[in-house]
């Protein structure tokens, strides 16, 4: 019986080295990883922080005078989740970009495995967005930190020396990048 994406993202958490080591084993490619993992895992988030904002928004709103329109916070979930799969996406490059810098491969299916599976622990977090003030908890995703150093060794082969100067290249590059393409979607917005 195949594995459900439920389940890789428990094992992924669970014992993150052993599920690596089957995830670099499994044939793949992007738009397999991002329809069968990212796309119903990043969902998550994007569905709780919606159904949050729009219980408090629209208790606050009415409180303080103000509402909040269901339909925009409809359109800023949706937006956020796209562009949440395309920084995912931009990502991805760029892991496959670092990687041979840093003694790792740059085959690109191996870093979209890397990158896809990367943010599970913080999209599984992101439902804590469901009751905003609980969001707090959503700090517990940093162990999708954890997750890709484990990971990258395993997945594109660097170097375990050279492995923490690689994560912490691509960690924030990726903060960069979701930086500029939320920027980019404020941009959008506005017009």
């Amino acid at each position: 019986m195949p594995m459900t994406f439920l389940d890789r993202a428990k094992a992924l958490l669970q014992r993150p080295e052993q599920e690596w080591r089957a995830i670099a084993a499994e044939p793949a490619d992007t738009a397999s990883l991002f329809k069968g993992y990212a796309m119903p895992l990043s969902a998550l988030p994007a569905v709780a922080g919606f159904i949050g904002s729009a219980i408090f928004a629209g208790y606050l709103g009415s409180v303080l005078g103000a509402p909040v329109g269901i339909f925009s916070l409809l359109v800023n979930a949706i937006l956020g989740y796209l562009l949440g799969l395309l920084g995912l996406w931009l990502w991805g490059k760029v892991v496959q970009a670092l990687s041979p810098r840093f003694g790792g491969t740059a085959d690109e299916t191996a870093a979209m495995k890397l990158a896809v599976h990367t943010p599970t622990a913080a999209w599984l977090a992101g439902i804590f967005a469901i009751i905003p003030p609980l969001a707090i908890l959503a700090l517990l995703g940093l162990y999708s930190l954890y997750t890709f150093y484990k990971g990258a060794p395993l997945v594109l082969g660097v170097p375990q020396d050279r492995v923490m100067a690689f994560t912490v290249a691509a960690v924030l590059v990726g903060i960069v990048v979701n930086v500029v393409v939320g920027l980019l979607a404020g941009l959008a917005l506005s017009f």
